[in-house]
């Protein structure tokens, strides 16, 4: 059976109202979370780009069941490797096993912050390979020295380690990417429904292995109300990862998606309260071999309603999938 996870869009919310979102989330019946590491929202009208770690933290002690997930961290640029292996350490062991470390290569968008510019995609994939290989090292218990093409090291080593293993999962929208996350990964990340990229995963070592995808929708009662919260919001979205991942901040969203109209967004976002719509939205997904997948409720002060709706209708009808 397919699994449905909630999402913690850390760009339409503070950090309280996450937690109580993913509080009323594990209360509704979701079987797993996911939350986004933005330093900026993908636009102004977003609102919010709390430290998702904090959030993660409280999110730990405020649940007991749901799993938890960074949807994705990238561990090259704002952060080094070694400090993500320590967060994500300490992360499982405050969840008592229910984290999982989602990875990737990153955008321009929150990675620009610490001024180090922006390389190129295949730079930005070999920092990550390297990456993965210094978070693993770490998380195994080794004390790493660490001289590679893009990070140092000098003695570390983790003095708090989970005794549960912390699977680690890498965004993948190519065949590059692909590779490294079947060869290194535990699992794949792809925010596209696309049968190439699980394919390809599986051919390189990932057969067997979970596969997380993420579906944004916009629920409302009044269909035109959604309609407009999610051009308002979500228009970026459309502009597909290549775009997506070069943009410098929300102004730069802001003119890249100026002629997207509110019926575009629509055609490509279930917007509305119509479960079947959202059946069907997650259908290719199922199809191309995704065994989870996080949907996003558009709209930071929209949750409660959502999360009744899909206790009462959504989650019974896409556990038929």
């Amino acid at each position: 059976m397919v699994k449905i996870g909630y999402t913690m869009m850390t760009e339409q919310a503070g950090p309280r109202e996450l937690v109580d979102h993913v509080v009323g989330a594990e209360r509704a019946g979701f079987d797993f979370s996911v939350t986004s590491d933005h330093y900026f929202p993908w636009l102004e009208s977003q609102g919010h780009a709390s430290y998702a770690w904090s959030v993660l933290g409280a999110a730990a002690q405020a649940t007991e069941r749901i799993p938890l997930m960074t949807y994705v961290t990238c561990p090259t640029t704002r952060y080094h490797p070694a400090v993500v292996a320590q967060k994500a350490a300490t992360l499982q062991l405050l969840s008592e096993g229910r984290f999982r470390l989602g990875l990737g290569s990153g955008e321009n968008l929150n990675e620009h912050v610490v001024g180090g510019g922006w390389p190129a995609a295949h730079v930005r994939l070999a920092r990550l390979e390297e990456a993965v290989e210094i978070i693993r090292a770490l998380l195994a218990g080794e004390n790493v020295n660490h001289h590679g093409a893009h990070f140092d090291v000098e003695n570390a080593t983790l003095w708090d380690l989970p005794d549960t293993h912390l699977p680690i999962g890498v965004a993948v929208s190519g065949d590059s990417s692909c590779e490294l996350a079947g060869r290194l990964a535990d699992l794949l990340i792809a925010t596209e429904p696309k049968p190439e990229l699980t394919s390809a995963f599986d051919g390189y070592g990932g057969a067997g292995k979970p596969k997380i995808g993420q579906l944004p929708i916009c629920y409302d009662r009044d269909r035109d109300a959604a309609i407009t919260r999610a051009h308002d919001q979500f228009r970026w979205f459309a502009g597909g990862w290549p775009v997506n991942s070069e943009l410098p901040g929300p102004a730069a969203f802001e003119g890249a998606t100026q002629f997207v109209r509110p019926e575009d967004v629509a055609e490509s976002i279930p917007c509305g309260d119509d479960v079947q719509a959202v059946v069907e939205a997650v259908r290719p997904y199922v199809d191309a071999g995704f065994t989870e997948i996080a949907l996003v409720q558009i709209g930071g002060d929209h949750q409660e309603p959502y999360l009744e709706w899909a206790e009462q209708k959504l989650l019974p009808a896409l556990r038929e999938l």
